[in-house]
């Protein structure tokens, strides 16, 4: 089934030139980039983003790393394009990430592990909508090189 699902490569990770590394491997999965938008996110607009953690001991840290510098925001498309996405990401834990993940690869703390991408079909329309308004987006068919066009 297609769907789409949303991504966040962290500042760690832009800083550290991974953005082209990760992007290759969600379009090697055949994800197609439905939107993109490298910003530096305010503190109070990552702290609307995570606000479901307000209160844990992890927030402010979590707030104050996520808008330490640019991110990169995604849009994903494809098939399964939710359960991919986390699997190509690997486990919140880098330590416990499986071998060839995202996060097992560059990772280097389950508070700063590279990736964020959305749990569920719900979670994934509301924060796609959070960070693109709809002329933001876009849909298209991915094909296998430029000869095919």
């Amino acid at each position: 089934m297609t769907e789409r699902t949303f991504a966040i490569i962290k500042p760690n990770a832009v800083r550290s030139a991974l953005v082209g590394e990760i992007l290759s491997r969600y379009e090697t999965a055949r994800l197609r980039i439905a939107g993109a938008k490298l910003l530096h996110a305010s503190r109070e607009k990552v702290a609307g983003f995570y606000a479901e953690h307000e209160g844990r001991p992890f927030f402010e840290g979590l707030c104050s790393f996520m808008s330490s510098g640019p991110i990169l925001v995604l849009a994903l498309e494809g098939e399964n394009a939710i359960a991919d996405v986390r699997a190509l990401n690997g486990a919140t834990d880098p330590a416990k990430a499986a071998p060839g993940t995202i996060r097992h690869a560059y990772g280097p703390s389950m508070g700063s592990n590279v990736v964020h991408s959305s749990d569920s079909t719900e979670s994934a329309a509301r924060e796609i909508s959070y960070w693109f308004s709809p002329d933001e987006l876009f849909s298209y068919v991915q094909k296998s090189s430029v000869a095919d066009e």
